[in-house]
């Protein structure tokens, strides 16, 4: 790169892609599943139809990198949780688990996001694949904190199962709206639920 071209003109390609993962988001949130494809996600992204195909070989791994994007940006939410929770590990331990229900993860954007990828895991592969990482990279950061909470849990694995369907259930309901419950009130049923799973 010559002295007189701009640093930031590597990085150019880079925020391209980001914003058709976000367009891709956008649409998926609006339209569904069945409202994706390459022309809505790049008329989204106020780019021309050819430049999806540049940066992905197709829809499918447009969906496929923009659920991983949704994964990092739940995984960094559920991250900055436990680090302004009380040092504690138990306080740890409750923050990654309540994060689930206030925003930015419980909205109603995210969830029709996430309806729409769960739609397509039955069909396409690789969203399945990645739906597996997501999920298992949840499911690995909870067993981490009971592991340090509970040292001796003689099955952490199977205790992160059953949280993280009780999470999952309340999620959805606060996420839909009119939940017949507040997010404190779910955050106490986490706790009595986590109570019972370590008794």
């Amino acid at each position: 790169m010559s002295a007189s071209q701009p640093a930031f003109n590597r990085a150019d390609p880079d925020i391209r892609r980001q914003s058709l993962i976000e367009a891709t988001a956008r649409v998926l949130a609006v339209k569904g599943a069945a409202g994706v494809s390459v022309r809505a996600i790049c008329a989204e992204a106020g780019v021309s139809p050819g430049l999806l195909r540049h940066y992905f070989a197709g829809v499918s791994e447009a969906i496929a990198e923009t659920y991983r994007w949704t994964g990092r940006r739940i995984s960094a939410a559920l991250a900055e949780a436990v680090a302004a929770a009380k040092p504690e590990l138990r306080a740890r331990l409750l923050a990654y688990i309540v994060a689930s229900f206030r925003p930015p993860i419980a909205t109603p954007e995210l969830l029709d996001s996430y309806v729409a990828f769960w739609s397509l895991t039955r069909s396409d592969r690789l969203i399945a694949q990645v739906r597996g990482e997501v999920y298992g990279e949840f499911r690995t950061g909870l067993e981490a904190l009971l592991r340090d909470y509970r040292p001796h849990l003689p099955n952490p694995r199977f205790t992160a199962v059953a949280l993280t369907a009780l999470i999952d259930g309340l999620w959805l309901e606060l996420s839909l709206g009119d939940a017949p419950f507040t997010p404190e009130e779910a955050e106490a049923l986490a706790e009595k639920w986590l109570n019972a799973l370590l008794s």
